[in-house]
């Protein structure tokens, strides 16, 4: 998937407002002096108010798929802008596809 890498410094948030933390395992990439993000991180979220009827349901972390197919770390894909991020709630449950706000925009990969 081509895009924009996705780094720590980006802003990702989950389709209800919450903010992803974003931390990676990747020591060895960096775009722009900023870590790239991996495939395989799991990043937790904070802040976010979606609520079932009355029962509080938030997305707590964010698990990503279809990061770049031509670029990696030690075989992991790296993640860029068109990467897919689940949004999923305590019990495990899927509330949506995470949303993209910013990347760095001087480096991208296919």
């Amino acid at each position: 998937m081509p895009g924009n890498h996705l780094t720590t410094s980006s802003q990702i948030m989950c389709p209800h407002g919450g903010q992803a933390i974003l931390f990676t395992s990747n020591t060895q990439a960096n775009a722009v002096s900023t870590p790239v993000l991996l495939e395989s991180d799991i990043h937790p979220v904070a802040g976010c108010p979606f609520t079932v009827g009355p029962k509080y349901s938030p997305c707590v972390r964010i698990e990503w798929s279809a990061g770049s197919s031509k670029t990696s770390v030690n075989g992991t894909a790296t993640l860029v802008q068109s990467s897919i991020g689940k949004c999923i709630n305590a019990e495990g449950a899927p509330q949506g596809i995470a949303i993209v706000v910013n990347t760095q925009p001087k480096a991208s990969a296919l």
